[in-house]
């Protein structure tokens, strides 16, 4: 296990959608490596931050500005 294959396993990691030997794996390369060590903590934090929040209303300009920009992404991925 590199750090490159923890990354794309991140997300399901941290949700407990891997099995045992995935799971010892990527524990295992967490012990040697700090980084990967960092990159789960600091997700699973921002995880925790976001799901305690409060929703923001947006200001309706941006609203509007996002929406835009969303449905021209949409338009050019359908071409």
């Amino acid at each position: 296990m590199n750090c490159k294959e923890v990354i794309r396993k991140l997300s399901d990691f941290i949700d407990g959608d891997v099995d045992a030997t995935l799971k010892q794996e990527v524990e295992s390369h967490m012990h040697g490596c700090k980084d990967c060590q960092l990159a789960i903590d600091q997700t699973k934090k921002t995880i925790e931050i976001f799901c305690d929040s409060e929703l923001v209303a947006l200001p309706g300009d941006v609203r509007n500005r996002l929406h835009e920009a969303v449905r021209r992404k949409l338009s050019e991925a359908r071409q």
